[in-house]
């Protein structure tokens, strides 16, 4: 017997995240800078604060769900792509913003396709990884911050957020190698 879908309020939140991704993207392409830059900016910090949201009151309220579990991770990863692909189209492929961008897109593909591959072997997630989460997502949010001034203040938001990007980016190989280790007993065991 199949098991229903409850829509509770931290689902509802998951999914608003889910949905909040492709209109970071486009903020751009409907309105003009700064207009834009600071809609996108809006619905990624809103986003980010329901991604705290949602888990915190799932465990509170206890309405831990099989769909919330999935949906998590997919909704954090929509959110850090587009955010990370809208940038980089924003800067015109600038190293500063690509190199980062790529080291953190290519741990996330990797990372899924090993969650994939494990299926029901939950790997805990690190406070090292929730580090890694708050820095991605306040670096993107400084450098969309930036794009909502000119002068002196944007560049210094600029500046903050692409050392943040590179510390983001440094976290994030970092989590994903302790990822890769940690997951070598099942991979073993599996035949790998």
């Amino acid at each position: 017997m199949e098991k229903a879908v409850h829509w509770t309020v931290p689902n509802l939140l998951t999914v608003g995240r889910v949905l909040a991704a492709p209109l970071v993207a486009m903020a751009f392409v409907v309105f003009d800078r700064p207009t834009a830059d600071r809609l996108a900016l809006v619905l990624f910090v809103t986003a980010s604060l329901t991604d705290f949201l949602d888990g915190w009151l799932a465990r509170r309220w206890n309405q831990v769900s099989d769909l919330g579990r999935m949906l998590d991770p997919v909704a954090d990863k929509a959110m850090v792509v587009i955010a990370l692909a809208t940038l980089i189209g924003l800067t015109r492929l600038d190293w500063l913003v690509l190199l980062p961008a790529v080291f953190i897109l290519l741990r996330e593909v990797l990372v899924s396709g090993l969650r994939e591959f494990l299926g029901a072997v939950k790997l805990h997630v690190t406070p090292l990884a929730k580090w890694k989460t708050a820095v991605q997502m306040t670096a993107i949010a400084l450098l969309f911050l930036a794009g909502s001034f000119t002068g002196g203040l944007a560049d210094t938001l600029y500046g903050v957020g692409i050392v943040g990007l590179w510390l983001a980016a440094v976290l994030t190989v970092a989590t994903g190698i302790d990822y890769f280790a940690r997951a070598m007993g099942y991979l073993a065991g599996k035949g790998a």
